[in-house]
């Protein structure tokens, strides 16, 4: 087989690899935006779509590592095609937790929707829920394109989600001291924000890869974060 068959083919193998996790992408974007949707329109049925399309992301997942560690295994890339490789299947773990969190907030809709709605909430997490994935998109095209300016801008945005989350946060406690039967809600509430809140972490991740893969460094300043609640229950 001659070197230029050899190239060929694993710059198909690649593609093929890369066309997966901008499907996998493209679920978890919808995800994002319906698991909020869910929430602002008290909607069990789209969050049950939510919560069972979670299976076609992680399915996706399986099949970028499966194609990536055989690509490793038959091509043996070179030192640029192997941070290629490594990317992609990052990027797929990030996206995997990312479809994980949306999942988690269209369980809770379900809980909620049976509950006093707590005013204005709802909006505001769908706000901020389209902060992250307009993050994300522009991480994905970031990756496609190969822009580390583009993914360094993504990962300053990160701030905008922390501090929209510590508004809410502030905002749900002042509603469960004025009323302890709102509590149970805005805990509920607070959990999805936090969910959202960890989405922006990891897409911020999968922006700290697409510039390690063009520059060859990942990027010394620590990210800024905004969150100043020191709040994270295990299992949430």
């Amino acid at each position: 087989m001659s070197d230029r068959h050899i190239v060929k083919s694993y710059d198909r193998d690649l593609e093929a690899i890369q066309a997966l996790i901008m499907k996998m992408g493209g679920l978890v974007e919808a995800a994002i935006l319906e698991a909020a949707q869910s929430l602002e329109n008290r909607d069990e049925e789209l969050a049950e779509k939510v919560r069972k399309g979670d299976k076609s992301i992680d399915a996706l997942e399986e099949r970028v590592n499966e194609e990536a560690a055989r690509l490793l295994a038959l091509r043996q890339p070179s030192a640029g095609d192997l941070r290629t490789v490594l990317t992609v299947m990052k990027i797929g773990a990030n996206l995997e937790r990312i479809g994980d969190y949306a999942k988690n907030m269209a369980k809770r809709t379900g809980v909620l929707v049976q509950m006093t709605p707590i005013e204005g909430s709802a909006g505001a997490i769908r706000r901020m829920a389209m902060a992250v994935e307009a993050m994300l998109k522009d991480a994905l095209d970031a990756y496609i394109q190969r822009d580390p300016e583009l993914a360094q801008d993504v990962r300053l945005r990160d701030h905008e989600v922390d501090q929209m989350y510590n508004a809410l946060f502030r905002e749900f406690l002042t509603f469960m001291m004025e009323d302890p039967r709102n509590i149970t809600a805005c805990m509920h509430l607070h959990f999805i924000a936090k969910n959202i809140e960890r989405m922006g972490d990891h897409v911020t991740s999968i922006s700290e890869q697409v510039i390690y893969l063009v520059t060859g460094e990942m990027p010394e300043d620590d990210r800024p974060k905004a969150d100043r609640t020191a709040v994270d229950v295990p299992g949430f």
